[in-house]
């Protein structure tokens, strides 16, 4: 199991598949499957069947995708970039490779 150097409310964007170039915001870190939810991407069509609880019909849900499929956006240029750590002071924190910023 790899570390994943995204994390929840970080905004992202989509490299490849059919929403490549989208932004959203992950709502949800799945670690065991180096997969994200984002808010907006991928959107599947649930089909659920009538219940007592409830009634059925079509549901727009959020599918997972691939940690490797997004980058985090970087907060100066707005642009995809990757992730580094840096130590300040005695807290190491994620900074972005393309400017230099700290994410967070």
């Amino acid at each position: 199991m790899t570390k994943l150097k995204v994390k929840k409310g970080d905004k992202v964007v989509v490299l490849t598949g059919k929403d490549k170039g989208k932004t959203g915001e992950i709502k949800k870190v799945l670690v065991d499957d180096n997969k994200v939810v984002v808010q907006g991407i991928n959107i599947q069509t649930k089909h659920r069947k009538p219940s007592s609880t409830g009634a059925g019909g079509l549901d727009k849900i959020e599918a997972p995708i691939h940690v490797s499929n997004v980058a985090i956006v970087d907060p100066k240029t707005s642009k995809a970039t990757r992730v580094g750590y840096k130590m300040v002071g005695d807290r190491k924190v994620r900074v972005s490779r393309r400017s230099g910023e700290v994410i967070d």
